[in-house]
Parts: structure tokens; sequence; C-alpha cells
């Protein structure tokens, strides 16, 4: 039983080997590319949105300012009139463009994150330089060595 114990507790010294940072590095690459991911997408599904705001508000300019017209609050379908829907439409057409400003700005700092990261780690993506990976590999020789301290993420 003890001999089972001292193997269960792991290597001594806390655990924290080259593969335990490893694993640390590749995680918070990984958790910076979602987030990464998450403000392109988020930027995405409001430019739609804004794309279909400018539609309808360049339909409704062209039409009688008293016509009927519905429109979805909160889920629920209410009756206006366009004069009154035209000048909300404008207001969240540009509030969204304040938020996809925002959004873009994020996603460029998240970038320069990541890609500082990437630098700091020498973190390789499956894939990329592989055409150059082998000439660089003959020319060097011993140089192969040390660059391969770096993380590959696939």
């Amino acid at each position: 039983k003890v001999g089972m114990s001292a193997r269960a507790k792991g290597p001594p010294g806390g655990g924290a080997g080259p593969a335990a940072l490893t694993c640390g590095v590749v995680a918070r690459f990984n958790r910076l590319r979602q987030e990464q991911r998450g403000l392109a997408s988020k930027a995405a599904e409001l430019e739609l949105e804004l794309n279909e705001h400018s539609l309808v508000i360049e339909t409704l300019r062209e039409v009688d300012p008293t016509r009927k017209c519905y429109r979805m609050v909160g889920g629920i379908l209410v009756e206006r009139t366009v004069k009154e829907v035209l000048p909300a439409l404008e207001n969240n057409k540009e509030q969204i463009s304040k938020i996809i400003e925002t959004l873009n700005q994020q996603l460029q700092t998240k970038g320069r994150e990541l890609n500082d990261f990437r630098e700091k780690h020498n973190i390789r993506l499956m894939g990329e330089d592989d055409q150059k990976q082998p000439s660089k590999e003959n020319a060097e020789g011993a140089g192969a060595k040390t660059s391969s301290a770096g993380v590959l993420v696939s």
C-alpha cells in the first residue's frame, strides 16, 4: 500500500514538470483563442442585425408616416405607426454601430494579446510553417533542436 500511495502523489517537487507547464500554456492559449472567436462571432451577429435595421429603415422611409406597422418589443408584437417606429430603429442602429466598433477594438486587442502569447511561448499551430520547417532543419542542423522547445497546438 505504501508504494501505491507514493506513486499516486506523483513526482517530487509539486508535480509541476514540463508537461504540466505545457498543458497550462496550451489551455491558456486555447482560452484566448476561444475568447477571440466569441468576440468575432458576436461582432458578425451584430453586423447582420445592423444590416437588417438598415434595410427596414430604408423601406420605412418611403412609406406614409401614419401607416400602421408592427414591431417586436421584448418578444411581444406591438402595433405602432411608422413615425413612432422609425426614430427608435435609427437609434437602435446607431447603438448597434457603437457596440460593433467597441467589439472590433476588443477583437484587435485580443488578437495582439494572442500573438504576444504565441511569440512568448513559441507556439506553432499544426499546418503552419510545415513547408518551411524541413528546409530550415536541413540548413540549420543543430538549431532545430532548440526550436523544438515550443508548443504545438492542433
